[in-house]
């Protein structure tokens, strides 16, 4: 199964549970990398679903994605939406971007643009691209949010500050829509943000 893009950031962040060495897990999270680069998905599943059920937000995050991909597991929706959202409300950026992606694509859920921006818009708030530049694209056409040009500038530019393919570009289209104070209060709020996450 071609994994969508959308999705890789929580293959890589599974990837490097291997390095991880600080916390209780670590051994268990070492053969769940271990099993999941080698395609044993049954048994990084296996080894993954009871650190999440203890709590462990990371393994909440990938358990996520293993039912939204179906990989050691029957492929569910639901079960993807719920450990999406244990992670995500503890504050997981990937697991917020892949449980915003769900409610937007309607991937197997019904389709809630509302919840989507909801959940793009904390992700964005952590300096995920991914997230900046399509809550940008909810702001520009009005999903979920109120249309607001001055939002998706910011949001863009953002994005665009991280190299996003087509930030640039729908930012620029943004900014032939707006008026100059619009555009003068969309660069204010880019330069706030950037202050406010030094990198």
């Amino acid at each position: 199964m071609k994994v969508p893009h959308h999705m890789l950031r929580l293959l890589a962040a599974l990837v490097l549970l291997a390095g991880i060495n600080a916390t209780a897990w670590a051994d268990q999270f070492e053969d769940a990398g271990d099993a999941y680069q080698s395609g044993n998905y049954d048994r990084a599943f296996g080894l993954l679903k009871p650190l999440a059920e203890d709590g462990n937000v990371d393994a909440q995050a990938i358990v996520g994605l293993m039912y939204a991909l179906g990989q050691g597991v029957i492929q569910d929706p639901d079960e993807a939406v719920k450990w999406y959202r244990l992670a995500a409300e503890q504050g997981h950026a990937d697991a917020q971007f892949n449980l915003a992606v769900i409610y937007y694509l309607s991937a197997g859920v019904d389709p809630d643009d509302k919840e989507a921006s909801h959940w793009y818009g904390l992700a964005a708030d952590q300096g995920v691209a991914a997230a900046q530049y399509n809550l940008g694209y909810m702001f520009y056409k009005g999903h979920g949010v109120t249309r607001d040009y001055v939002q998706a500038y910011k949001w863009w530019s953002l994005a665009a500050a991280q190299d996003h393919e087509h930030a640039a570009r729908n930012r620029d289209v943004a900014a032939s829509k707006m008026t100059p104070s619009q555009l003068e209060e969309a660069q204010r709020l880019v330069e706030e943000w950037l202050a406010a996450h030094p990198q």
